[in-house]
């Protein structure tokens, strides 16, 4: 790391410490109005404009509470917060990964939102996802936004090779060879990421962990089978060999939107940047399909997305006016606004309306919800993607076998979950 950089990175954590003080540490003044911080993971560019607009209207109808808002990025958040809410420095609203909700309730980082003012419509959220933000028993979270995995094509290039969306992994594999010999291009590229690979599993009736058994199953005969249909999509006519670098995600992104490639999977977190690629300046050149199944004719995806979860350590007060401000981010209205500027899927029925719906992207992303396989309820659930990442990696770059990597997996996903068996 040049020194440089090292003085950039100390002087903004320096600037996010200083930013991040909730209770009674947050600049308030006597007889004044109440200041919450809100760290936001969005990102920066395209998602967080809408945010502070909304922060403003936020403002204006509630003049007793200032909301100090704080972009933060999604890659650094869950460790920042962990060591702010241990210090007692954290922010009074996060917007959580579903994934981190369960973590941070059980270090009891978060409050309780059960019957308090930010779930008053707790019925007008979808069932699963109000599932997700629970941790034994009590929710620790608002639903913000939802998202999934979709098999995301260009219509285009599908058509002139006279395919259609495929429904298995078998389907994608003689689609991806026709549309090479058709067009030209690549029909399929796959990722090496364990959160894409995901899908595979389901489709095999298989996890990483049987949370009722409590056993670690990545290496069952089902989940071997289930990665060995995702390494056999790296080669073969029409497929696009594993990209193994730290630029892979761009690159598969930056094809896909050029027409260099007809089909990824991916979520609709990318909506925006789909529509500013010349493949898809025509929003309906964009096609949605719910990800193929595998051999027990099951598809699914993991269902992703953000609560607003509220900081335990804040006094009453803060933890009052944050309340107000997640019941006002998650409501139809605020989630119709959100959709509608940033492309992403409302976690309640009532903010799909016609205006949202109109948009080719929500509208396929909406379809395929039905598909999205909830989170057991495993505070270290979104951990054991880590150590699948390093193995996959080095499986897909022919660095180890598959029974190698997967074993490796396990040997490290037993060390995040002592107590459950092989």
């Amino acid at each position: 790391m040049r020194r440089g950089i090292a003085a950039t990175a100390l002087v903004a954590s320096l600037a996010l410490a200083a930013t991040a003080c909730g209770g009674s540490d947050s600049g308030d003044e006597a007889g004044g109005p109440v200041t919450i911080t809100w760290w936001d993971t969005s990102n920066a560019t395209n998602e967080a404009p809408t945010y502070k607009a909304l922060v403003k209207e936020f403002e204006a109808a509630n003049k007793g509470i200032k909301v100090k808002y704080v972009n933060v990025p999604f890659d650094q958040a869950q460790n920042k917060f962990d060591t702010a809410a241990g210090s007692k420095g954290a922010p009074d609203v996060l917007r959580s990964e579903v994934g981190w909700t369960p973590a941070f309730a059980k270090k009891g980082f978060f409050l309780p939102l059960d019957g308090t003012e930010a779930l008053a419509e707790q019925d007008k959220f979808k069932p699963n996802l109000i599932k997700q933000a629970q941790y034994e028993g009590k929710t620790y979270g608002a639903p913000f936004t939802t998202d999934t995995l979709a098999l995301v094509y260009n219509k285009a290039l599908f058509e002139k090779a006279g395919v259609e969306a495929p429904k298995t992994w078998d389907d994608l594999k003689k689609a991806a060879a026709t549309i090479k010999g058709k067009t030209g291009v690549d029909g399929y590229w796959g990722s090496t990421q364990s959160y894409y690979a995901h899908s595979f599993l389901y489709g095999e009736g298989a996890d990483t962990v049987d949370v009722d058994a409590k056993k670690i199953t990545v290496t069952s005969p089902e989940a071997k089978k289930a990665y060995g249909t995702w390494q056999s999509l790296f080669k073969g006519k029409g497929l696009h060999k594993a990209d193994t670098t730290a630029d892979a995600y761009a690159h598969i992104q930056e094809a896909f939107v050029s027409g260099k490639v007809a089909s990824i999977i991916q979520g609709p977190w990318e909506i925006t940047n789909f529509y500013k690629g010349s493949a898809f300046k025509d929003k309906n050149n964009l096609g949605i399909a719910t990800v193929p199944a595998g051999s027990t004719g099951k598809a699914g995806a993991p269902t992703g997305g953000h609560n607003l979860s509220v900081y335990a350590g804040s006094d009453k007060g803060h933890q009052e006016a944050s309340l107000k401000f997640v019941k006002f981010m998650t409501s139809a209205k605020a989630q119709e606004a959100i959709a509608l500027k940033n492309n992403t899927l409302p976690t309640r029925d009532d903010a799909y309306t016609a205006e949202v719906k109109a948009d080719p992207g929500i509208a396929g992303y909406q379809g395929v919800l039905t598909a999205a396989q909830p989170r057991p309820e495993l505070p270290e659930y979104s951990s054991l993607w880590t150590p699948l990442d390093d193995e996959l990696l080095a499986i897909a770059g022919g660095k180890k076998s598959l029974d190698q990597g997967l074993s490796s997996a396990e040997t490290a996903i037993a060390k995040l979950l002592p107590d459950y068996s092989k």
